[in-house]
């Protein structure tokens, strides 16, 4: 089989927590379990989670995230130098305060043996000959987004008062996990990306304290560190990129097409695909992916996660030719929007409505290119 990212029909990697798992998570940090039981109950929950991976067709598996508490926090955690502590007001989403733990510097950043890397191994001896593992991880622009929103400036200032040292830190940093996990044997890495979903928000530059002038600087930032920790990869390393505009409890963060970021992240980002969200208006149109360079790969994410309805197959299909007016067909796949619990509170639906969303892509994906 082909061993690379993405398939025709493909996941972001998050699953929904199965209710035993959230009970030992629940156990684990009220002290009624220990922290080898709770990696039992998370091992044995992630065997079954690839097991119903594989029966539902799919050719790349993942742990479903399921020994994380948020899809990007737990990697910052794994870096010397980072702290964090429960939540008072927690982050604005729309409707809802997502309530994860405020994350922030405590001193210069290095890694020495991140977590994440065994995460992978033991995802990895769970391949078979029709499946292959891949590791998700926040982009380094989501690490240095979070090291540099407002309530954290200060103390980071303190720490990087040459904001290029804290962007070259970060990026040594990813190129020494990204090392390990190559060296683990992993072929495949999808950076999840919500700086770039910020960035199309109408109220982007009061999000960065900017004018458009300051967003343009901020933008070519994030594709700098991006690069940079890209920059020398082994040739058979697969990295892909998931664009998101938020995810927490089926709310959203962030609205708008992707017109305002698409020449530098279409056009200048070093990755070999986009796992784009379009299930909604919120996204926009598809005009925006005529600046996708090269011969790049789009997963068109037009599968919603966020609620359990099951979308019409036949409006799929017609969204997929209305992207081909500007990717050809063959440089197009096909996978939900985002991932299903993107933090361990999970979406608005049911671990059967979710296999439910996933039949649907793999029948579609079918369908459409055979």
């Amino acid at each position: 089989m082909r061993r690379n990212t993405p398939f025709r029909f493909d996941i972001v990697g998050s699953f929904l927590r199965p209710e035993p798992l959230k009970k030992a998570r629940a156990d684990f940090e009220a002290g009624r379990i220990t922290k080898e039981a709770l990696t039992e109950a998370e091992d044995s929950a992630i065997r079954d989670l690839v097991e119903k991976q594989k029966k539902a067709g799919l050719s790349v598996i993942t742990d479903g995230e399921f020994r994380r508490a948020t899809w990007h926090y737990d990697f910052m955690w794994g870096f010397e130098g980072v702290g964090h502590h429960k939540t008072k007001e927690g982050i604005a989403f729309n409707g809802e305060q997502a309530m994860i733990d405020d994350t922030y510097l405590t001193g210069k950043l290095s890694v020495k043996a991140h977590p994440f890397v065994e995460h992978y191994k033991f995802v990895k001896a769970l391949e078979d000959e029709n499946t292959i593992a891949k590791q998700t991880i926040p982009a380094p622009a989501q690490f240095l987004k979070q090291m540099t929103i407002p309530v954290n400036l200060e103390a980071t200032r303190n720490i990087y008062p040459d904001r290029g040292e804290l962007i070259q830190d970060i990026a040594e940093g990813y190129k020494i996990v990204i090392r390990e996990l190559y060296n683990a044997g992993c072929r495949n890495i999808q950076l999840d990306d919500c700086t770039w979903g910020a960035c199309v928000d109408p109220r982007a530059c009061q999000l960065y304290g900017v004018d458009e002038e300051g967003l343009e600087e901020i933008m070519e930032e994030l594709l700098l560190i991006n690069n940079l920790a890209i920059e020398g990869k082994p040739e058979d390393l697969v990295i892909n990129t998931h664009v998101c505009r938020g995810n927490y409890h089926s709310t959203f963060f962030g609205s708008g097409a992707y017109d305002r970021v698409a020449k530098p992240l279409f056009g200048r980002e070093n990755v070999n695909a986009y796992y784009l969200e379009f299930d909604d208006a919120r996204s926009g149109g598809f005009q925006a992916l005529k600046e996708v360079s090269g011969d790049k790969k789009v997963v068109l994410g037009l599968i919603t996660t966020k609620t359990p309805e099951l979308e019409k197959k036949e409006d799929v299909i017609a969204r997929i030719h209305e992207a081909e007016k500007y990717i050809p067909l063959h440089r197009l796949y096909l996978s939900p929007q985002c991932g299903f619990a993107s933090c361990e509170i999970g979406n608005k639906l049911t671990e059967e409505q979710q296999w439910a969303k996933l039949a649907l892509v793999k029948e579609i994906a079918e369908e459409v290119w055979g």
